[in-house]
C-alpha cells in the first residue's frame, strides 16, 4: 500500500515551501507544526543533509469528524507534508489520509479520507499538473 501523495518540482526550496503553504491554504488547511529536520539534526546530531522540513496540516472541519469517529485517530494528526530539496528540485509528499482507514480498518472514517484526499490532491496539482503520484 502506498501511503503518500508525491508531486516532483523543478523551483527551490524555499519557493516550494511557501507554495505548498499557499496551496493547502486554499484547500482549508493551516499549518500547526514546523519541524525543520535539517536544522534539528544539525544542531542535534552535527549532521549535513538536504533541505527538509515537515509541515503538520490540518484541515479543521475534517479533524472534527475523524475525532467523532475515532478519538484515537489524533495519533495520526495532523496530516504532515513533507517538502525537500532534490537535486536541482523539490519534492512534495503528503500523507495518504486512506492511511487512516487501513490502520484503524474502521470504515466510518472512509468519507473523511476521501474528501481529505480530494483536498489535497487539488493543493499538490495545484503546484503543478504533472507527477501526481497515488
Amino acid at each position: 500500500m502506498r501511503y503518500d501523495r508525491t508531486v516532483h518540482l523543478d523551483t527551490d526550496f524555499a519557493t516550494t515551501v511557501e507554495r505548498v503553504r499557499e496551496a493547502l491554504a486554499e484547500q482549508g488547511f493551516g499549518i500547526l507544526t514546523e519541524i525543520d529536520v535539517t536544522a534539528t539534526l544539525k544542531a542535534k546530531l552535527d549532521h549535513d543533509m538536504e533541505d527538509y522540513v515537515i509541515l503538520g496540516a490540518c484541515n479543521p472541519p475534517l479533524a472534527h469528524r475523524a475525532l467523532e469517529v475515532d478519538r484515537s485517530i489524533g495519533l495520526l494528526l495532523p496530516c504532515n507534508v513533507v517538502v525537500r530539496s532534490d537535486g536541482a528540485g523539490t519534492v512534495v509528499q503528503a500523507l495518504a489520509p486512506n492511511t487512516m482507514v487501513a490502520l484503524t480498518e474502521l470504515d466510518a472514517l472512509r468519507p473523511v479520507a476521501e474528501e481529505a484526499t480530494q483536498r489535497l490532491d487539488a493543493a499538490l496539482t495545484s503546484l503543478t499538473t504533472t507527477d501526481v503520484t497515488t
